[in-house]
């Protein structure tokens, strides 16, 4: 690969600048990007005009050697890529009778009758290579000029990715533009901030001249990227430069890479042929959706329960009346006996659990938003532990998501963490006093 290529994203769409999508295009070729050896040289938003469109590519096309952009291929009046950029560059628009006979016969498969204004997207630049598209009508363009490589993709995720994995990074490799791997190591970490995590790291840091440091905090994990830009520092140099962060940070270590919580997890589970099951009532099925995102869950996940209110504990759980009027819904004993419940009622060897209030709904809740317990029942034994958050009700449940994830991470492969925690039981001694608070009933 040639390192010196400049790569430059356009996005198009008025959607994006009015706040209504949130700009996932930039996410995903990024970090597509990232993992063969790109960094973006810069990402420009832009409304869907003509003169904007011009404007931008002709900046975009004089500084960069990979322009892509997307969005502006379809059917519609604003979309106006196509033949504004065909423009700037001097290529006249040609029509493509293959694509207008992919277009019919994705509508004739959907049963639908094909407008004419669906034609537009029959027409290509001059020279154009294009791009197919099986998941809609409008398909990608590739165009080479002056050495240089233009990349237009259609706006909807659901179409863009697929063909930016399948067609776009082959191509660009056949080209020599993407490195085969990454050209810096990631530690992802958990259980220590951003500042905390650099203080700590510092000095294996120091003995290295050369090593590039970057950090970047997401919601209850901070990810350390280490590189050397002047290539002074072998891949196996960065490697050993890791491992020694790693022995530093024990259990604050989740894995190098981009691995997330939720698939450590999950394989660790499937390696000890053990279940999960979850319990939640503020996070409303968001700790359950991480693990059913998973392709092939069924097979260590046995299922989740939400309980929102006091009457679904009750009733879908067995909670006693008693537990929730003495101690309150959200507290150290509920989330151990949602943890229990859960994984007494499904079957499976452990029970996960959230209790707390994701914001305020009333003055009460108010004064104590952001209060969370989680609950945990392993073969081993029960625990609880609150945690304390700031922040919006979504904000709150992604904390307490990734507060619960970490926490069963750790139970599977660091146990001796667990113990010496404000609520710990037995697990015979925790369903002892389920059964007996049910009886006073």
């Amino acid at each position: 690969m040639d390192g010196s290529s400049r790569f430059e994203l356009i996005t198009l769409g008025d959607e994006l600048l009015l706040g209504l999508t949130p700009n996932g295009h930039l996410t995903f070729i990024g970090n597509e990007l990232r993992r063969h050896g790109v960094t973006l040289s810069r990402n420009v938003v832009i409304p869907d005009d003509a003169d904007s469109i011009g404007r931008q590519f002709r900046e975009s096309w004089a500084r960069a050697d990979v322009v892509l952009t997307t969005g502006g291929l379809g059917p519609t009046c604003d979309d106006r890529t196509r033949e504004t950029i065909a423009d700037v560059l001097g290529l006249k628009l040609e029509y493509d009778p293959a694509v207008e006979q992919a277009i019919e016969d994705r509508f004739n498969k959907l049963g639908l009758k094909m407008t004419p204004n669906n034609l537009k997207q029959a027409y290509k630049p001059k020279g154009a290579v294009v791009l197919e598209n099986p998941h809609g009508t409008a398909p990608g363009l590739w165009v080479e000029k002056e050495g240089k490589i233009l990349v237009m993709l259609p706006g909807p995720p659901n179409e863009l990715q697929p063909m930016f994995l399948s067609v776009v990074l082959p191509k660009l490799k056949e080209r020599s533009r993407l490195a085969q791997e990454e050209t810096y190591l990631q530690i992802k970490t958990s259980g220590v901030g951003e500042s905390s995590l650099e203080t700590l790291l510092q000095p294996v840091f120091h003995k290295y001249p050369g090593l590039d440091v970057a950090f970047c905090a997401h919601p209850g994990q901070v990810d350390c990227r280490l590189s050397s830009p002047d290539h002074r520092i072998s891949k196996e140099g960065l490697q050993a430069i890791a491992d020694q962060c790693r022995d530093l940070l024990n259990a604050n270590f989740i894995c190098y890479g981009d691995d997330s919580t939720e698939r450590i997890v999950s394989a660790r589970l499937r390696e000890k042929g053990q279940t999960l099951a979850v319990a939640e009532s503020c996070t409303g099925g968001a700790l359950a959706s991480s693990f059913t995102d998973l392709p092939g869950a069924s097979k260590f996940f046995s299922g989740a329960i939400i309980c929102y209110n006091n009457d679904s504990k009750v009733q879908t759980l067995g909670i006693p009346e008693c537990v929730l009027k003495q101690h309150g819904a959200v507290s150290p004993e509920v989330a151990v006996a949602l943890a229990t419940g859960v994984a007494e009622h499904l079957g499976a060897d452990y029970g996960l659990s959230i209790a707390g209030f994701g914001g305020s709904c009333c003055c009460e809740k108010e004064r104590q938003g952001g209060k969370v317990y989680i609950g945990l029942c392993t073969p081993e034994g029960i625990w609880s532990k609150e945690i304390r958050l700031v922040g919006a009700t979504a904000t709150i449940k992604q904390r307490a998501v990734s507060a619960a994830l970490d926490w069963l991470r750790r139970s599977l492969f660091h146990q001796e963490e667990m113990s010496g925690l404000p609520v710990e039981w037995p697990k015979d001694e925790a369903k002892k006093f389920l059964r007996v608070a049910g009886s006073r009933l």
